[in-house]
């Protein structure tokens, strides 16, 4: 499978639980964390919900 790098571009605060939920489910902590995953349907759902705070790129 594909791998996709995950940056967190912009703050958690002041979003949705939903939207907080799924940073930290990603695994991003604060702005300019990078984690790496296997790009499942799961995770691009995931992504899909807080793609306007994250960036994406292969890895």
């Amino acid at each position: 499978m594909a791998k996709v790098k995950i940056t967190q571009k912009k703050s958690g605060i002041d979003r949705s639980k939903r939207q907080k939920a799924n940073l930290a489910a990603l695994g991003l902590r604060k702005i300019n964390h990078t984690v790496v995953h296997e790009l499942t349907p799961q995770i691009e759902g995931m992504i899909k919900k807080v793609a306007h705070l994250v960036e994406t790129s292969e890895a």
